[in-house]
């Protein structure tokens, strides 16, 4: 088997002065010698407690650099990080904790009373309460030489759609992220970034800090994304690049400091999670600021994708990184022709390893070393690919097939509305009819036969919504997308 580099070590001696990790609440600097010489302590601990290879080690944090501690620790014993969404409450989390199986549950005090009604017998240490100890100690004085293929981290998913299932990240998959990541978008040592999304998710973990951990630049934590705060703190740490999704990006650009406010060092901003409306681009170009947009999951990255940020291609998430594949194939499983839809499929060493203890699960997307996503994507005469939404979101209605995400980019282009999320309804007639549901900009108002008009102007008539229902806020999943289960299950109390 092949042996994994201590990176983190090696980044510790090549980079030792240079700032890793910023607590972005209490303004702390965490050098690369110092998180190595942690990450080696909370190794010495999780030993003293018997924690063993492969065993896992559950968290319970906001975003905070001890979280990127206890992940590189895991690796010097050998244990599975599997960072836990604190959102979630007590029963969901007893599910995921029961499936799991961890040895030791740390958290920060602010979940105990979560973490006093989870009826599991286990290690269970309030991170408060141990790290004076665990700082004051030794480093693990022989770290484990772990495998490429052995497991370090297990992300679960959202479970909108049936249960939550556990994502095995391998060393090779997070380090193959981190290398295409790191050399497909030209990232440096200078560079630096806040992470927003939450450290439980893919996108907290492994779009930006651990490519940028690599390579010697900087990470600043945040508990929480404020619109107004966010515009200083992007500034005032000095960010180069920065990860979020549209609910943000939203909030972002309807507060006044970010009308007023400039990004000299800011190279681009990227948008992930989900699909992205086209009037964000507009409003980035206008201010002269290079915007992106990208494609991930936590099965693959989950970063795949590229695209020269000055080039601005609305809804495009570029082309295939340095060292993954990419194709799109239609049902029998034969690549499509230029701007045909299609599934897309990626391959390289970056995918997951397996679902944890589901391998039926796994069989099902894992087949010949490509990864179906179940995502449907065309490409264009340049070679550059767009998502056009889920397969399982496709609407068919008298026979066509209708991509709710083409209908909720022309909604989101009318200026009253905010965010919109399109669904296909069961029709006698017609198999599915097109529903959209609607949130509107405040003080904004608008007709459905106003946004029939509207829609008119760019859509074929068979793409219009028939219904809409204008709601206050629409269901959101943990990472911010659009819970659409939750939205066909609302529609009878309407």
């Amino acid at each position: 088997m092949e042996k994994v580099a201590d990176w983190l070590q090696k980044r510790s001696i090549i980079s030792p002065e240079r700032v890793a990790l910023v607590n972005g609440t209490t303004n702390e600097k965490i050098l690369y010698r110092t998180l190595y010489s942690r990450a080696a302590k909370w190794a010495e601990y999780m030993k003293m407690k018997g924690i063993q290879k492969e065993d896992r080690i559950a968290l319970i944090s906001k975003n905070h650099p001890v979280c990127f501690e206890l992940l590189f620790a895991c690796s010097l014993v050998g244990a599975v990080f599997v960072p836990l969404n604190w959102r979630l409450s007590s029963t969901e989390i007893t599910s995921l904790m029961k499936d799991s199986e961890p040895e030791m549950i740390l958290y920060q005090a602010e979940f105990e009373g979560l973490v006093r009604r989870l009826p599991l017998p286990l290690q269970a240490m309030k991170l408060e309460s141990i790290v004076d100890d665990v700082y004051g100690r030794k480093g693990l004085s022989e770290p484990m030489r772990m495998d490429k293929d052995d497991p370090w981290v297990m992300i679960y998913t959202g479970g909108t759609t049936g249960k939550s299932k556990g994502v095995v990240l391998s060393y090779r998959s997070i380090m193959a992220n981190s290398i295409n990541t790191v050399l497909s978008w030209n990232l440096t040592e200078e560079d630096s970034t806040i992470t927003y999304l939450p450290t439980f998710h893919t996108g907290g973990l492994n779009a930006l800090s651990l490519p940028l951990l690599m390579i010697g630049g900087k990470v600043v934590t945040a508990e929480r994304f404020d619109p107004v705060q966010s515009v200083d703190m992007l500034n005032g740490h000095g960010c180069t690049i920065v990860l979020m999704v549209p609910t943000m990006y939203h909030g972002l650009m309807d507060s006044d400091e970010f009308k007023a406010a400039s990004f000299p060092k800011m190279k681009v901003f990227l948008s992930g999670g989900a699909p992205c409306p086209g009037k964000v681009y507009d409003v980035f170009k206008a201010k002269g600021i290079q915007f992106k947009e990208g494609y991930g999951l936590t099965e693959a990255g989950p970063n795949n994708f590229y695209i020269d940020p000055g080039r601005m291609k609305k809804g495009s998430v570029g082309k295939a990184m340095m060292f993954n594949e990419v194709k799109v194939v239609d049902d029998r499983g034969d690549c499509v022709g230029q701007g045909e839809v299609g599934e897309l499929l990626l391959r390289g060493d970056h995918l997951f390893k397996e679902y944890w203890q589901m391998p039926e699960a796994t069989s099902a997307v894992l087949m010949d070393g490509w990864l179906h996503t179940g995502d449907l994507a065309k490409v264009d005469a340049e070679g550059d690919y767009y998502i056009v939404g889920r397969k399982k979101d496709m609407i068919i209605s008298g026979g066509e097939n209708i991509y709710p995400q083409e209908i909720e980019h022309c909604l989101c282009e009318h200026p009253s509305i905010s965010e919109s999320a399109v669904v296909g309804i069961p029709h006698e007639k017609w198999g599915e009819v097109v529903t959209a549901f609607i949130t509107l900009r405040k003080g904004k108002t608008v007709t459905s036969t106003q946004l029939k008009e509207h829609c008119l102007e760019t859509l074929g008539a068979y793409k219009i919504p028939k219904h809409f229902y204008f709601i206050q806020s629409l269901p959101k999943t943990h990472v911010g997308k659009v819970n659409k289960t939750a939205l066909l299950e609302s529609i009878p109390t309407l």
